[in-house]
């Protein structure tokens, strides 16, 4: 062997030894994972190469979603008639749905509407005979009605399905009162602070009806 070849033999020996060590370094660029994201929503591309930019898009509220806002926003700024005028427009949407409901009785009260309010509180139970808060409600609007056998039972019944929750027994106790039951409202009141001693009317219904 010549010593041109013996240096041949060297170099190629040389750049094989370099090839595999990079090779088995780890450090190449690796096909599929040449960007990891470190986050759901970070960019891929950016000035460079734009047409590579992508991104999580934003979730736009759903049409009933925006008019129950509109709804609540009207509430807030106690704007009865824009509120009626949204949730009317979300019944239409959808006619069962028991929050778009639950405000309409709401707002309907809040307008002395009471005969409307109890038509939405009894669709609620129609739809959900165990929903406590349509059974207050419709309490309420029976007793603005003047209807009070049937606004004690519906107290009672919410009462019953949740025991444990204060403004049923306030609300129920003040039914009793304006029926001049003062005894059976003050254990109402009693018992509702009981519950919540956040609950300062019902406390200052009991300082009244204790003297």
């Amino acid at each position: 062997m010549s010593t041109f070849q013996l240096l041949l033999l060297v170099f190629a020996g040389a750049i094989f030894y370099l090839f595999f060590k990079q090779l088995f370094s780890g450090k190449h660029p690796k096909r599929g994972v040449d960007f990891e994201a470190k986050t759901a929503d970070e960019q891929i591309g950016g000035i460079s190469r734009p047409d590579k930019t992508f991104s999580t898009p934003s979730v736009q509220p759903t049409r009933m979603e925006q008019l129950l806002k509109i709804a609540d926003d009207a509430v807030a700024k106690e704007d009865y008639e824009e509120a009626h005028k949204a949730l009317q427009s979300a019944l239409i949407l959808d006619e069962n749905n028991i929050d778009v409901l639950q405000r309409s009785g709401y707002v309907a009260m809040k307008q002395e509407k009471y005969e409307e309010a109890k038509e939405y509180f009894e669709k609620i139970l129609s739809l959900d005979e165990n929903d406590d808060m349509a059974h207050a409600s419709l309490a309420n609007a029976l007793h603005k009605l003047g209807d009070e056998e049937n606004a004690l039972k519906h107290h009672e019944k919410a009462i019953m399905l949740d025991p444990e929750y204060a403004p049923h027994h306030f609300n129920y106790a003040n039914t009793l009162y304006d029926l001049g039951r003062k005894e059976e409202a003050l254990a109402g009141y009693k018992k509702a602070y009981e519950l919540d001693n956040e609950l300062v009317e019902a406390q200052k219904m009991i300082k009244e009806l204790s003297e």
